[in-house]
């Protein structure tokens, strides 16, 4: 008997004591709950900056890295044309021309160690008269009407990047392995091209070395593409079709990576039939 009431003691005493342990871990399981709500419904801090001009009322940044360098492109005084710029550290820094009136870095670059890629005329007049991919990134009075090459900016010195035989080139985007993906003219008088351009044009990559130039492969019955993006490891992303106007369209049938191996992946699309552009690929093959 006297064992009995001891264990019914020990359980009363059990059940009081784990009540009294449930009121407080309810109130900490409240207070952590309300406190990641709160956390949950706290809004991003961003600081804005205001980036300065090379004298213009029109510049754009389209490029940003991991060191925080913004590249795009900032229009001249008087509007009339625009250089290829850099925003580091506080500082703006204008990247030159080739030669012509104008350049601009036009996308997503994402190199770390220092490598700019663009595009700018020269001061050669196109023979052909074509407007190329890069007259709708210029101001319209001095856009057309020079030859166009890719370039490659590092250390204070742009340097051109070659083409495939054609007249013109364009470079998108490059990685800290000195690989630089764009796309260059080839010497062929392409039927499906819409004047004014008049030459075919295939995806490249660039490098690593300099004035090394690699052609990349289409699908089979495509005639023109481009390249316009890489990751560290190689892979590159891009778009092929045919000729057409060299600025997207029909020449964005297809929307492709190309694996460091070689392969070529079509990665598809919701069901149009043109504009069906990859813009970039990160270091996960995510595109």
């Amino acid at each position: 008997m006297v064992a009995q009431n001891w264990c019914m003691k020990t359980k009363q005493r059990t059940s009081i004591c784990f009540g009294l342990l449930r009121i407080p871990l309810s109130i900490f399981l409240i207070a952590v709950g309300c406190g990641l709500f709160a956390a949950s419904q706290r809004q991003p801090q961003y600081t804005i900056t205001d980036l300065p001009s090379l004298g213009g009322t029109n510049s754009r940044a389209n490029s940003i890295n991991n060191r925080t360098w913004l590249a795009g492109y900032s229009n001249l005084a008087g509007n009339q044309s625009r250089h290829a710029a850099l925003w580091r550290d506080g500082t703006l820094t204008d990247l030159g021309t080739l030669g012509g009136p104008n350049s601009a870095v036009t996308w997503s670059v994402k190199s770390d160690s220092g490598i700019i890629a663009g595009i700018s005329q020269t001061a050669t007049l196109d023979p052909l008269g074509e407007a190329w991919s890069s007259a709708a990134f210029y101001p319209g009075a001095t856009g057309t009407g020079y030859i166009n090459l890719g370039f490659a900016w590092e250390n204070g010195t742009m340097r051109a990047l070659p083409t495939l035989g054609g007249n013109n080139g364009f470079a998108t985007g490059a990685n800290s392995r000195a690989q630089i993906v764009g796309w260059a003219e080839n010497s062929v008088h392409d039927p499906t091209c819409v004047p004014p351009q008049q030459l075919q044009f295939r995806p490249v990559v660039y490098g690593p070395n300099a004035n090394q130039i690699s052609e990349l492969p289409l699908p089979a019955g495509d005639s023109s593409g481009a390249a316009t993006g890489i990751n560290e490891q190689g892979q590159a992303v891009g778009i092929s079709g045919i000729c057409d106007q060299a600025v997207g369209r029909y020449t964005a049938k297809h929307a492709l990576l190309w694996d460091k191996n070689g392969s070529i992946v079509d990665l598809g699309n919701l069901g149009a039939l043109y504009w069906n552009t990859p813009t970039n690929i990160n270091q996960r093959g995510d595109v």
